[in-house]
């Protein structure tokens, strides 16, 4: 990555977070006027799978708002309290929607499918019709957000916005996709089983088609909040960043070696970065200190995604010295005389 992209992709960061709240409140919208009406459904009809939708719908829209709080907080700026900034705030939101959809969404989905299993509803044809037409409206609304969502995440590829990988960074927008997709799945097996239980007389295709929405919740919120958990415990950053910023060490002219580099995602755009270094002999300690600082300086300008760089500094030849047999009791000297940043 040259600098000039990675300039560029820390200026687009900016304007990606108001295309993303832009689709979370799209998003939000639909889900609020489609639970209401879901909901109205269902208790009018008794419809277990309308039911299971209208609290998919309702878990829906509350991750929404944990995102909206995740897109807003995660932007302060770093403090006292907080040196490495508040990145970490989008992981963490973004958790709490996981287990949102976990909850409210999959367990209630489970408990409306045994319900009806257990009592053996059944709806007037009225009821099915307005059901049906209720999750027909609910299936347009929850397309036509999800092809804003899907258009974002290609936008945001073809503009390098995406990581180096192609994956989508973005844990807020990968949300927003993850349950507009499964609300398409999930209004259309609503839609297939209480067709058959029309049909066929027999609830047990809509209690079916509940119990089915559960599954579908409850492994998209795992998957979800796997993927929040490993950002909140330390991942490493992606391998091209790290090759990149290896790269970059081992051709500064002062460092003999690299010994060692350690990554960590610290936000959306910011990755901290420490690195183990053997510098070339002959440099003093105040020369040490100069080209630790402009070492860091030019890993910053060319990789802007590094918000914090620490070298661990050592000279080469005192290294080498210490581990000499002359040198026997006093290995590791040689990391005491070093600059650490």
């Amino acid at each position: 990555m040259t600098a000039r992209r990675g300039r560029a992709e820390a200026g687009g960061t900016r304007s990606a977070d108001r295309r993303t709240r832009v689709t979370v409140l799209v998003a939000l919208g639909a889900n609020l006027l489609i639970a209401a009406a879901k909901a109205a459904g269902g208790l009018v009809t008794g419809s277990p799978a309308l039911l299971s939708e209208a609290a998919h719908s309702v878990a829906d829209s509350l991750n929404e708002v944990f995102l909206l709080a995740a897109l807003r907080r995660s932007r302060r700026p770093a403090d006292r309290r907080h040196p490495f900034g508040y990145g970490k705030e989008r992981f963490f939101w973004s958790l709490l929607a996981a287990v949102g959809i976990f909850v409210m969404g999959g367990c209630f989905s489970f408990f409306q499918g045994v319900e009806a299993l257990r009592s053996d509803t059944e709806e007037s044809f009225g009821g099915y019709v307005a059901g049906l037409v209720v999750l027909g409206v609910a299936l347009l609304a929850e397309g036509a957000s999800l092809l804003r969502a899907v258009h974002q995440a290609r936008g945001e590829r073809g503009k390098g916005t995406a990581g180096g990988t192609g994956a989508l960074r973005d844990p807020a927008l990968r949300t927003v996709i993850a349950e507009d997709g499964t609300a398409v799945l999930g209004v259309t097996l609503a839609i297939v089983g209480m067709a058959l239980h029309m049909v066929t007389g027999q609830v047990v295709w809509e209690a079916s088609a509940s119990i089915a929405i559960g599954v579908l919740l409850v492994c998209v919120a795992c998957w979800l909040g796997r993927d929040a958990r490993a950002q909140l415990i330390g991942e490493a950053a992606d391998p091209e960043l790290s090759r990149e910023v290896r790269t970059l060490l081992a051709a500064q002219p002062e460092i003999d070696s690299v010994e060692a580099l350690f990554t960590m995602k610290m936000g959306l755009d910011s990755t901290l970065v420490a690195a183990r270094i053997d510098l070339v002999p002959g440099l003093d300690s105040e020369q040490v200190e100069e080209v630790a600082v402009r070492i860091k300086r030019s890993v910053a300008h060319a990789v802007p995604e590094t918000g914090e760089i620490f070298l661990d500094v050592t000279d080469a030849a005192a290294k080498e010295a210490a581990r000499s047999p002359a040198a026997t009791g006093e290995r590791g000297g040689a990391w005491g005389s070093g600059a650490r940043r």
